[in-house]
């Protein structure tokens, strides 16, 4: 039993010898001791001076007793005013270390049948252009997401759903066709995302330029700025270009749909290499250009039942004002679907796919509203967890430099993040010796797993709900809150193991007791405890960053120890035995954290 689960029960089993009462649970407040005072853990007694009637001083003393007299786990007790400090015996420390030595998967709950079902939706990129450091976020953000709610108990789904539809895939491929003069993956060397993310850029340039061109012409011919300016947008002729295609499409045009499929193949075996070399995947893909039909059919029958209503021009709108809202497009008077249309059919193949108990979409801060919407629309039209939807909803990535612009072809992308990451952490670790002695395959692989890791971390440890500038220089760190520290740290340990390895010495299954810990050596312990407790938070607050602040705090608690006391030199045999052990937890621990954040932890470095 976890001492604090321990500590608990002997204080409810307390005020009930002493008192004669049952007290909730919720009523006992244990916190870690102030390290002024003697004592690993705090009661806070005053929640019980109503039952006891007595001095806060003097009940503290009366439960401290009892406890001391009937729980194993408590040593020895002092009283400050109402609190009473709690010397645990060190035989529960050792008992406690024991109980998570035994354990592979200490923290981590298994899924069972019964367990309920989490399909988590993210990256939900678009086949006009290659991932960036946005999609970087949002996938490390549901991959890690997805870690996290498996380790609770959860049966989980990873879900993803391309938006390889619409205006914006248009417009690469009528640039394509204009500009391309017929150049491929194969011919151009590049990678079919990037190919046609170059095509999107080439679009936008040129409908500016008409844009540019027209409103000036509707300056001249007496109209004002701000009205020439929306004509121009919409009256450009490559917009209108762009639209056209778009009927085209939707209305199953075989040479646009041959485009469309050959231009969106280059995609997505671009999308695959970035996926893999970051290290995400999915359990299932759903497209657009499959769900958004599904999604028209559900709102025609939302029309028929009445939830809805068809305007004069022919579009179908939601009208949200009695929840407090506005009215909602759902189909274009062209009988076009937007994106609302498509995230109801996608909800509605899932629902069909999978017997779904909870839905969590990872979509940035900008689509609020949007999923404030789709929450009472997937309610009003039947489904059972569409009042219940979680909107992950995360901030923004910025530069040291300022925002990002994809049009503009200002975006970091994904592939050249990742290549320089891993660059940077081979010449950091080169100049500072991390790669010595190493074969140039050993140096290479550790060089991506600090690159990566610095990467994922630095993104990881920030709540996600706030925006955040991503610094690449401040990320590749050995020394401060960074993944190279942290990684760094675990192959220390692995070393230390090592080295005890070769010295001829075995780690026992089950660690002796008979020694005497120091503050610092339980401290780490309760540290390790906390692990399941940091686990259930990081799940039910949806909350990555509370784990890689966790793995933080643990290393470098480690490494104070580390160098504060001996541990292969100690010449206490029971002592050093212990110390190993302990070390062994702590790297299981770090990398049983990392693993559920999607960074690796080097074995050496």
């Amino acid at each position: 039993m976890n001492i604090i689960s321990e500590i608990n029960k002997a204080a409810l089993e307390a005020v009930k010898a002493l008192y004669g009462q049952d007290v909730p649970e919720k009523m006992v407040q244990v916190q870690k001791t102030k390290k002024e005072f003697e004592g690993s853990l705090t009661l806070v007694v005053f929640p019980f001076l109503k039952i006891s009637k007595k001095k806060p001083e003097d009940t503290a003393a009366e439960i401290g007793e009892w406890m001391k007299q009937n729980c194993k786990a408590v040593e020895d007790y002092n009283v400050v005013k109402g609190f009473l400090n709690i010397v645990i015996d060190t035989a529960a420390w050792i008992g406690m270390l024991n109980d998570i030595n035994a354990d592979e998967h200490y923290g981590e709950k298994q899924a069972t049948e019964d367990s309920p079902l989490v399909m988590i939706e993210y990256s939900s990129p678009n086949t006009n252009k290659p991932l960036h450091l946005g999609h970087v976020r949002n996938n490390l953000l549901g991959w890690s997401l997805a870690q996290i709610m498996a380790a609770n108990g959860n049966k989980v789904v990873k879900t993803n759903i391309v938006n390889d539809r619409g205006i914006h895939i248009c417009k690469s491929m009528l640039a394509w066709q204009k500009w391309g003069n017929g150049v491929t993956p194969e011919t151009s060397g590049m990678k079919g995302d990037h190919l046609i993310g170059d095509f999107y850029v080439a679009f936008d340039k040129h409908y500016r330029e008409e844009v540019k061109e027209l409103k000036a012409k509707l300056v001249a011919e007496g109209m004002d700025e701000e009205a020439a300016e929306k004509k121009a947008k919409d009256e450009a002729p490559l917009i209108k270009e762009a639209h056209e295609m778009l009927v085209k499409w939707e209305q199953g045009d075989k040479d646009v749909r041959d485009l469309w499929q050959k231009m969106n193949s280059w995609v997505y075996a671009g999308f695959d290499e970035t996926y893999k070399n970051l290290g995400v995947g999915f359990d299932k893909i759903y497209y657009e250009s499959d769900t958004y039909l599904k999604g028209k059919a559900k709102v025609e029958e939302g029309l028929e039942k009445g939830l809805f209503e068809r305007h004069e021009d022919n579009s179908v709108w939601a009208d949200l004002t009695n929840e407090g809202l506005d009215q909602k497009l759902l189909l274009r008077s062209d009988g076009t679907s937007v994106y609302m249309t498509q995230d109801i059919g996608t909800a509605e193949m899932r629902f069909k796919d999978y017997p779904i108990d909870k839905m969590i979409y990872v979509v940035g801060n900008e689509q609020n509203y949007h999923f404030q919407v789709l929450s009472i629309l997937l309610d009003k039209l039947g489904f059972e967890w569409g009042k219940d939807l979680v909107h992950f909803s995360y901030g923004m990535v910025e530069l040291p430099e300022g925002k990002m612009k994809s049009r503009e072809g200002t975006v970091v992308d994904a592939d050249d993040l990742m290549e320089a990451m891993i660059e940077t952490a081979k010449e950091t670790s080169s100049e500072l010796g991390k790669l010595d002695g190493l074969t140039k395959e050993e140096a290479d692989d550790i060089a991506r797993i600090v690159g990566l890791g610095a990467l994922k971390y630095f993104i990881l440890k920030v709540d996600a709900r706030k925006n955040m500038t991503f610094n690449p220089k401040e990320s590749i760190d050995f020394n401060g809150n960074t993944g190279p520290f942290i990684q760094y740290t675990y192959a220390r340990i692995q070393s230390i193991l090592r080295k005890a390895a070769e010295a001829g010495i075995t780690i026992p299954a089950v660690i002796p007791t008979g020694v005497e810990l120091s503050t610092k050596e339980e401290g780490l312990i309760q540290m390790l405890a906390d692990f399941t407790n940091v686990v259930r938070q990081a799940g039910s607050d949806y909350n990555p960053s509370i784990l890689a602040n966790y793995a933080y705090d643990l290393v470098k608690e480690y490494n104070q120890f580390y160098h504060d006391f001996s541990i292969l030199r100690e010449e206490n045999e029971a002592l050093k035995v212990f110390r190993l052990a302990l070390s062994q937890n702590v790297g299981k621990i770090v990398k049983l954290a990392m693993g559920l954040l999607g960074i690796e932890v080097p074995e050496r470095m």
